[in-house]
C-alpha cells in the first residue's frame, strides 16, 4: 500500500477533515498549499474546464485528469468516478482497474444512471456495480479507498429510508465510506451516519448552512464540497466578463480578498 493511500485510510479512522475538490494542477497545487490534508476531484468542476456539461466527458479524459491531478500533489486524491463510465458492473470494473492504476487514492461510484425518468439504478444492480469495484480494487493489491454514493437526494428522489437502505448494502457489499449527496438535516446526516457505523460518512457541502464543528458533532468523518469552487471562479469570471461586452466597464476586474502571487505559488 503506497504512503498516500495509508495516510487516506487513517485519515478515515478519526475526526473530520475537510476534502476541498480541484479541478486542474493549479487549482490542486493551490488547495495543498493552503494545508488540507487530502483533496477530490470534481467531475462538473473538469467537464466545465473542458467545455462540456458535467458528465459529458469521455473516460480516457476523465483518467488522464485524474493522473494529472494526482501527480500533481503529494496528498491523497478521491476520484469523483462518477458512475464508474459503465451500466454493466463489468465494465464498471475494468474502469475502476485503469483508475486505480493513475495514483488516486480513492474513487467513489455513484448509482445515478443520467436519465430523467429513471434516476436511479434498481437496487440490485446498483449493488451489484459496488461489488465489482470493490472487487476490481482488491484484485490490484492496492488498497484505494471506496467510496459508494446513493444519489436520491441529488437527482429529486429524496426519500432518507431507500438512501439508507442503498448505502446499507453498499455498505454490505465493500464500499468503505458512504455517501449521500444533497442531505442537509440533522435528522437525515444522523440518521445516515448511525446507519452505516462504524464505516465513515462524506458530507456534501455548497453553502454556508453547516460547520466542520457541527458536522463533526454529528458524526460526520470527511467533508467534500463537491463544483462549488469552480461554480464560485466561475462566477467572477462571467461577472467580469459580462460586464466588460455589456456596459465596457471594468469594475469587476477589481481583486477581492487577500492578495496572491500566482507566479510565486507555481514557480
Amino acid at each position: 500500500m503506497s504512503p498516500r493511500i495509508a495516510e487516506f485510510r487513517r485519515l478515515h479512522e478519526s475526526g473530520c477533515f475537510v476534502m476541498p475538490n480541484p479541478w486542474d494542477r493549479g487549482s490542486a497545487i493551490y488547495l495543498q498549499k493552503l494545508g488540507f490534508k487530502a483533496l477530490a476531484s470534481t467531475s462538473a468542476g473538469f467537464a466545465w474546464s473542458t467545455g462540456h456539461a458535467d458528465s459529458q466527458v469521455a473516460v480516457d479524459q476523465v483518467l488522464a485528469h485524474l493522473q494529472e491531478i494526482a501527480g500533481s500533489v503529494t496528498l491523497p486524491v478521491n476520484a469523483d468516478f462518477e458512475g464508474g463510465y459503465a451500466r454493466e458492473p463489468q465494465g464498471v470494473a475494468a474502469n475502476v482497474t485503469r483508475a486505480v492504476a493513475t495514483g488516486i487514492a480513492g474513487l467513489s461510484i455513484e448509482d445515478s444512471t443520467g436519465d430523467r425518468e429513471n434516476p436511479l439504478y434498481d437496487f440490485a444492480l446498483s449493488v451489484e456495480r459496488i461489488m465489482a469495484a470493490r472487487s476490481a480494487i482488491d484484485k490490484t493489491g492496492s488498497g484505494v479507498l471506496l467510496t459508494g454514493r446513493s444519489e436520491g437526494f441529488f437527482v429529486g428522489r429524496p426519500d432518507i429510508q431507500e438512501t439508507i437502505k442503498r448505502l446499507e448494502a453498499y455498505a454490505a457489499a465493500g464500499a468503505d465510506c458512504l455517501y449521500a449527496p444533497s442531505i442537509r438535516t440533522k435528522e437525515d446526516i444522523v440518521a445516515v451516519v448511525k446507519a452505516v457505523a462504524p464505516k465513515p460518512v462524506n458530507l456534501l457541502v455548497h453553502g454556508n448552512w453547516i460547520t466542520v464543528a457541527q458536522a463533526a458533532e454529528w458524526g460526520v468523518r470527511r467533508i467534500s464540497i463537491g463544483g462549488a469552487l469552480a461554480r464560485k471562479t466561475w462566477n467572477a469570471l462571467t461577472t467580469a466578463a459580462q460586464e466588460i461586452a455589456e456596459h465596457g466597464t471594468f469594475s469587476s476586474m477589481a481583486w477581492t480578498g487577500a492578495p496572491v502571487d500566482l507566479n510565486g505559488l507555481f514557480r
